[in-house]
């Protein structure tokens, strides 16, 4: 689990690609300090497994699904990256629960600076914006920020000028796609209604009576 609080930004060393998978190798510090073999670190909020390391770098696999999900297909050489290692048990939570598992990708669609902020304005599929609420959380590339307003295709977040430092976000250019992982709490909210969500016709048939929640002290 990680908490979207970014440690340092790595640099893309080598990328290794396969018919549908591949290897990265990214130039590190901070997050390589206590780091094995098998540890994970979020690399543009995806959670990968570290298979090695080396002098000032690791290495990790990235399989196809997580090509097929998130922004790692399109690295090169040279590339920032945003780094996370694996929440502690005795740290601060700082930002908000991440698991590493993105959603999809958005787009980034524009920026705009208001005073020591700058607004960074996201398209997303719907699939991603259903679970997108005002004042909630939203993690970018590994980086986890609260939603400043949602419309019908997309939202914005608002960030300051320490995020702005910390991170690759607004070297960002419109276009651009940005991993996108929804708040855990709403995917897991939406899954659990899932039996509850029929027609009224079937809410008419349930099969909850008076006696039922009498029984049970409602």
């Amino acid at each position: 689990m990680f908490t979207g609080i970014i440690e340092e930004v790595g640099t893309i060393r080598k990328v290794i690609e396969g018919h549908t998978s591949g290897t990265i190798e990214i130039q590190a510090s901070r997050v390589l300090e206590g780091t094995r073999i098998g540890d994970s670190i979020a690399v543009n909020g995806v959670c990968l497994t570290v298979t090695s390391m080396q002098n000032g770098s690791f290495t990790a696999d990235v399989m196809p699904e997580t090509l097929r999900r998130s922004n790692l297909g399109s690295l090169r050489k040279g590339a920032g990256v945003n780094l996370e290692r694996a929440m502690a048990a005795d740290s601060r939570f700082g930002g908000h629960i991440v698991s590493g598992h993105i959603d999809g990708t958005g787009t980034i669609k524009a920026m705009k600076k208001e005073g020591n902020a700058v607004w960074v304005s996201v398209s997303c599929p719907e699939g991603i914006l259903r679970l997108i609420v005002e004042k909630g959380s939203i993690c970018i590339d590994g980086i986890s920020l609260t939603v400043a307003s949602v419309d019908q295709t997309g939202f914005k977040v608002s960030v300051i000028p320490h995020t702005g430092a910390e991170t690759t976000l607004l070297g960002k250019k419109p276009g651009d796609p940005v991993n996108l992982e929804n708040d855990i709490v709403g995917k897991y909210v939406e899954r659990l209604l899932q039996p509850y969500a029929g027609s009224r016709d079937q809410e008419k048939t349930s099969t909850i009576t008076r006696d039922f929640l009498l029984k049970y002290g409602f």
